[in-house]
């Protein structure tokens, strides 16, 4: 692996590099929940699935919310991130006061008694998986690039359509100008 490949941490983003081809990875923008060893693992911020929440979760009461697809991997789970304060018991801090998971029955309850809007939580069918070393690979290879330490405002505040081009351009240089490389280049 190349000296210079960045290898990213709990609470980085991936970002699709722009001719990527791969239709679950284009132009996609995946927060790292775990990396390690043993492999890796996160969420697509910025696709949606064809679902309400609330076609998955019968419990909810008027809590109107599309699903994001987290990724290609086990698509019949269901996952959350949250900024919720205090966090819901049992989650994961990922990093800046963002937390995956948690007491789904807490969170059921916070949702039902209107206590948590949807600004503050994004719910995943399915996640992004890679093995050992499958990550470092394909970094070595340009596929990805990283960005370091996600501020919840990119996770959750920042429209999914321009999620991509956002966090590009405001990485500077030739990232910036990254973010400006059409989808088909021969539409140039």
């Amino acid at each position: 692996m190349s000296k210079d490949v960045i290898i990213p941490a709990r609470g980085d983003l991936l970002l699709s590099e722009p001719f990527l081809a791969d239709p679950n990875f284009e132009r996609s923008v995946i927060l790292i929940c775990e990396h390690n060893e043993e492999g890796s693992f996160g969420f697509v911020l910025n696709k949606l699935a064809e679902l309400e929440l609330s076609d998955a979760l019968e419990e909810l009461q008027n809590f109107q919310e599309t699903l994001h697809l987290g990724g290609p991997v086990q698509n019949n789970t269901l996952h959350f991130l949250h900024r919720i304060q205090p966090p819901v018991a049992d989650s994961e801090p990922i990093n800046n006061g963002v937390y995956w998971g948690g007491d789904f029955d807490e969170l059921l309850t916070l949702i039902n008694t209107r206590q948590l809007t949807t600004s503050d939580i994004k719910f995943f069918v399915g996640y992004s998986g890679w093995g050992p070393g499958q990550l470092e690979s394909e970094l070595s290879e340009e596929t990805w690039i990283v960005y370091k330490q996600a501020s919840p405002e990119q996770i959750f505040d920042i429209p999914i359509d321009n999620l991509w081009q956002e966090v590009l351009r405001s990485m500077g240089g030739k990232y910036r100008m990254f973010s400006n490389y059409p989808i088909d280049p021969r539409l140039n």
